[in-house]
């Protein structure tokens, strides 16, 4: 405790930090408060209990879609498409970077190149919104509960000025977004999406503390012990890093030796992050749509998330991403030319393809730990919430995509933080050394 209480006063001993974080926090807070304003036309009494009833499907479409709109699709506000079309741009946008060549030309650029393609993922994000406002507006006229409808005045009135509010609250949180990368800490975008899985936590916990006579005190507590266990699992995954020792020529200028030093090329564990779990999830949402509008209840039943071809496809989608993601960013050949260059050389292996070779049989065999220890995360939950007969919702923060995002976006701001401090001579979090990968 003395320890934390120590870097906070340095943290606000320092004005710029104290300035940024409270920059991020106020942005934050204005992001909350936006959840809570309800779309103009709609019965938020009748939403309320059909999104409670789907909400205890939390791996379901409506779950996967709360987890990036922050828990305001469940109170249906302005801010219900969240920063999700702003993230969908981002991604195809990373992939064509790697595909289209003009792209590729124009990122080699540096930060010129890297403010067009940003431009370019804002232009992008405006079409995107526009067609899932328009799905989200569409489904919500048709749906009603018990003979009452969610919209009070369906037409096209409703809809224009429902999709003017959906885009509107989604290229303002695209802004704030913005505007925390550069006047606050870490990535805008992750904080936001973190800052809504934040949110749910208290609702499970008081959840958790009705069905306490029900679950029983000794299934709360190994709840407890295995939350903390997961995270302290994951933040050691996250950081694990396969070190690959490369030695530096040496170069004789006269009676002087240059070089011969020894550095390590770090290859993370988990090279793909949460991008796979969030591809494998977004695919497994079709068919429970697909299920629901066609009334298929055998589609419906195959894809449960207690049944085996849901558990199974999702493995076999979370492998496929992980080294896909791994085999699309990590280049080997280019990194063995560019050692190459530099003079720089793996000790016992020949520089060129032969090096390139050995990196990629290496990232090979850390991408399959790492693509396992996703697999173990992603389905978690739904063991748990099947071994201990607890509900989906309490559990759902024991595993999955947004454990994984929590940990990495907080130990990506703790370290952002932790470099401010030691450039300032302060000392970090860590007493000795600083937040950094473990081999």
């Amino acid at each position: 405790m003395e320890r934390i209480k120590e870097v906070v006063t340095n943290i606000f001993k320092i004005p710029e930090l104290r300035r940024r974080i409270l920059m991020t926090f106020g942005l934050l807070g204005i992001f909350r408060l936006g959840c809570f304003l309800p779309l103009p036309g709609v019965n938020t009494a009748t939403i309320s209990a059909w999104m409670k009833s789907n909400e205890q499907q939390y791996g379901s479409m409506f779950g996967f879609l709360s987890i990036f709109s922050g828990g305001a699709i469940s109170n249906l506000s302005l801010f219900s498409l969240g920063i999700m079309p702003y993230i969908s741009a981002s991604i195809i946008f990373q992939l064509l970077v790697k595909i289209v060549p003009t792209l590729e030309a124009m990122a080699k650029e540096g930060p010129s190149g890297y403010r067009k393609i940003a431009q370019y993922t804002r232009l992008a994000t405006l079409p995107i919104c526009l067609i899932q406002g328009f799905v989200m507006v569409t489904a919500l006229e048709r749906t009603s509960i018990g003979g009452s409808a969610m919209v009070t005045h369906p037409g096209w009135g409703f809809r224009i000025t429902s999709l003017l509010a959906f885009t509107a609250g989604t290229m303002f949180v695209m802004w704030i977004g913005e505007q925390i990368t550069e006047h606050g800490i870490g990535n805008g975008a992750s904080l936001i999406i973190m800052a809504g899985i934040i949110a749910r936590m208290p609702q499970a916990l008081l959840e958790l503390w009705r069905e306490r006579d029900t679950v029983g005190a000794d299934k709360v507590i190994l709840l407890l012990l295995l939350y903390f266990g997961v995270i302290v699992s994951v933040v050691y995954t996250t950081q694990a890093q396969r070190r690959i020792q490369v030695q530096h020529a040496r170069h004789t200028r006269g009676r002087r030796v240059y070089g011969g030093h020894r550095h390590y090329l770090p290859l993370r564990v988990n090279q793909a992050g949460v991008m796979p779990v969030i591809f494998a999830s977004s695919l497994m949402v079709i068919p429970d749509l697909i299920g629901r509008i066609t009334k298929i209840e055998a589609l419906q039943s195959m894809f449960s998330r207690t049944g085996f071809w849901f558990s199974f496809i999702y493995v076999a989608l979370v492998f496929f991403f992980s080294y896909f993601w791994t085999a699309l960013f990590f280049q080997p050949v280019e990194m063995a030319n560019q050692l190459k260059e530099y003079g720089s050389f793996v000790p016992g292996i020949r520089p060129g393809r032969r090096t390139a070779e050995y990196l990629e049989f290496i990232m090979n065999r850390v991408t399959l730990a790492g693509a396992t220890f996703l697999c173990f995360i992603a389905l978690f939950p739904d063991l748990i919430s099947e071994f201990l007969n607890v509900g989906r919702f309490i559990t759902a923060f024991l595993g999955g995509t947004g454990i994984l995002i929590v940990v990495g976006v907080g130990l990506d701001m703790m370290q952002k933080v932790e470099s401010h401090l030691l450039m300032r001579q302060y000392e970090g979090f860590m007493k000795k050394g600083r937040v950094r990968g473990r081999r």
